[in-house]
């Protein structure tokens, strides 16, 4: 029988960075408002969460990067939000951003949330960030308290080979 690995949603005692664009402004206030509550509704303590606020998507990584070598945070939440335009800016933005924060998650031991909305339209903005059935701010919450759960285990089986 194979061993199921899952993180449990019990945010206690866990630390949590979010940082999130003022770009597009509504949209990202929608999804930090979401993100926040949930993350204290699954039990993380407010005074343990972080919030940096960038000018848009494409400052995101940096301050994640900072954040990682803070070494004080249990996951780093990422939001905002990309509407395309009339210019191939959209893609660059939306690629360069989503690269760089997957190179992040991949080379840490930390977990790096993607709950940056990449739209075609404001309408979709909107339905994703709480205007709709959805909200990825709500999402990102979650999956940053079960991902830090997932990887204490990864620490607790280390500790123990050590």
């Amino acid at each position: 029988m194979p061993n199921f690995l899952q993180g449990e949603l019990d945010g206690s005692d866990l630390s949590v960075a979010v940082v999130v664009s003022r770009f597009n402004e509504e949209i990202c206030e929608r999804l930090l408002d979401g993100c926040l509550e949930e993350l204290t509704r699954l039990g993380v303590p407010p005074g343990d969460i972080d919030v940096y606020r960038v000018p848009g998507a494409f400052e995101i990584p940096p301050v994640v990067s900072r954040c990682l070598d803070e070494d004080r945070y249990d996951s780093i939440v990422t939001l905002g939000c990309v509407i395309r335009g009339e210019t191939s800016h959209y893609d660059h933005i939306c690629e360069t951003t989503a690269h760089q924060l997957s190179e992040l998650a991949q080379n840490d031991a930390i977990p790096v949330i993607f709950g940056v909305l990449t739209t075609e339209t404001r309408d979709q903005a909107e339905a994703r960030s709480g205007g709709g059935k959805s909200h990825h701010g709500v999402y990102a919450a979650r999956a940053a308290v079960e991902m830090a759960r997932l990887f204490e285990e990864f620490s607790d089986s280390d500790e123990d080979e050590g």
